[in-house]
């Protein structure tokens, strides 16, 4: 593998230029990398060393897609990125582009981005030809991180060869803020990907596992009530830096869909792996007020105040 930093010197446009050519024929069935990555605060050259090893691992296994995980560059909250930050495109998601295009891989991820004075936690969807189709600002900010990055103002859904695809960031689906899924599958998303840094106290070990309902349950609604794959891939290690210092990114990424969890990481901090899974493409023929028809046969009332 070449080294990072002759991917450094290449440039890539923004976003991909507008077609006017009809897209491939999606596949029935797509196989979905989670990049479970060890993120180190404050080393963008070394963690995207790591990353584009598993853009090479997944394209390797023959997946059509790698998912990886939020703010892979500094790592989540962490102080360096507050005056290192890059712009969008810029080296770190060129690097992330060259390698998509020269593995001919679907590539998703967050980076943080520097824009108009600001930073925001963003995710980038590229092309298996290395350009990137849509780039994404985390909306649901938790408190903390708040000081770090600048909210979100849109959300956005691509037709690509593998389906239609969402992308939201972490927290993005608390149930709190699953809101924001909701309206990606009113959108028409048949996948929404988020990359994600899940974290706990270092005192948390798998034998607690306190993220089975905390991610399980927000996911299976968006799926059972709108038949769409949502899939999340978070980051490995100890947090060094910023208001999370001495707690610990855990794993156990997650691939569920209708029919329930098709895949989940290991949950430890040390769990650096690919997590391979083949999701079959979601049908989903309603749209508009069709989707609404379909919620309330399901149950799904529109009409109730929260108690």
């Amino acid at each position: 593998m070449a080294s990072l930093f002759s991917f450094l010197k290449n440039k890539k446009p923004a976003l991909a230029p507008v077609s006017t050519a009809p897209h491939p024929e999606p596949t029935a069935t797509v196989r979905i990398g989670l990049g479970q990555l060890l993120v180190e605060g404050g080393e963008p050259l070394r963690n995207l060393e790591r990353a584009s090893q598993m853009i090479a691992d997944a394209a390797q296994q023959g997946c059509d897609l790698v998912l990886l995980p939020e703010t892979l560059d500094f790592a989540w909250t962490h102080p360096s990125a507050l005056t290192e930050a890059l712009p969008i495109p810029g080296a770190f998601s060129d690097a992330l582009c060259q390698e998509a295009m020269r593995h001919n891989i679907m590539v998703c991820a967050g980076l943080t981005e520097r824009l108009n004075g600001r930073n925001y936690n963003a995710a980038i969807l590229i092309s298996a030809q290395g350009e990137i189709l849509t780039k994404y600002h985390k909306i649901n900010l938790l408190t903390v991180e708040q000081p770090f990055y600048a909210v979100g103002q849109t959300l956005n859904v691509v037709d690509t060869p593998l389906g239609k695809i969402g992308v939201n960031v972490c927290a993005d689906n608390y149930l709190e803020g699953l809101s924001i899924g909701h309206t990606l599958a009113r959108m028409g998303a048949e996948f929404i990907l988020a990359p994600a840094s899940w974290t706990v106290d270092y005192s948390i070990t798998e034998e607690n596992d306190p993220y089975q309902q905390k991610w399980v349950r927000p996911f299976s609604i968006l799926a059972q009530l709108y038949n769409v794959a949502v899939l999340s891939t978070t980051s490995v290690g100890y947090i060094v830096g910023g208001p999370y210092e001495g707690k610990k990114s855990i794993g156990c990424s997650l691939a569920v869909d209708a029919s329930g969890v098709r895949a989940q990481g290991v949950f430890n901090e040390f769990a650096g792996q690919l997590v391979v899974t083949d999701m079959p493409r979601p049908v989903r023929p309603e749209q508009g007020t069709a989707i609404g028809d379909m919620l309330r046969r399901k149950g799904y009332r529109f009409d109730e105040l929260p108690v």
